[in-house]
């Protein structure tokens, strides 16, 4: 191995370790508590080494966002794979859409609801992020009625599942009736398509 490969291994290792740490401290003890300071003691690295690495805790954010991303898609297409039909699809996807989101919520705050430095809804978003939309996009796709954008209603049903998990953790929403809230968002993307 040469040593250029060994110092750009070591660089990933370095990486992800900030990443993972972040990721940890966020789930924790919430993003507030995430300072290059802190991510330095619990890495054992000194600051100007994060910042060898990242330009800023918006930026480390950022690399957790697309982590992310990429483990959602996962879990979209497992859910999908699983169902049969259209109704059921886009009901498995939501149902994993939202216990994704309420199970790891400091990385849910980090792929779609505190600013990072990511492009959204354009050619250059990392590939995690159009994979993950990609997974929506397939179980909608199937339900567009005719003459419907399916991209624009992909960003609709993905705008109702994130305002349903952002009402009911801010505690907006009562748990309760989570079930029956998508149900009832499943109900009506799909009625069009059951006529």
């Amino acid at each position: 191995m040469s040593i250029q490969t060994r110092k750009e291994r070591e660089r990933a290792e370095r990486e992800a370790l900030i990443v993972t740490a972040a990721r940890e401290l966020a789930e924790a003890e919430g993003w507030e508590a995430v300072t290059t300071r802190r991510l330095a003691a619990e890495i054992e690295y000194s600051q100007p080494v994060l910042y060898s690495h990242f330009k800023g805790k918006e930026a480390i954010m950022a690399a957790v966002a697309v982590q992310g991303c990429a483990e959602m898609a996962a879990e979209l297409r497992t859910a999908s794979r699983a169902a049969k039909g259209k109704r059921e699809t886009l009901a498995a996807v939501g149902e994993a859409y939202t216990a994704f989101a309420r199970r790891r919520p400091a990385l849910y705050d980090a792929m779609f609801t505190l600013r990072v430095d990511l492009p959204f809804a354009t050619p250059e978003a990392p590939a995690a992020l159009q994979e993950a939309f990609a997974e929506l996009r397939a179980a909608v796709e199937p339900i567009a009625a005719e003459g419907d954008d399916p991209g624009l209603l992909t960003e609709t049903y993905w705008a109702g599942l994130h305002g349903l998990v952002t009402l009911m953790r801010s505690g907006r929403l009562p748990e309760g009736a989570h079930e029956r809230r998508l149900e009832l968002l499943t109900g009506h993307f799909t009625a069009e398509a059951s006529r």
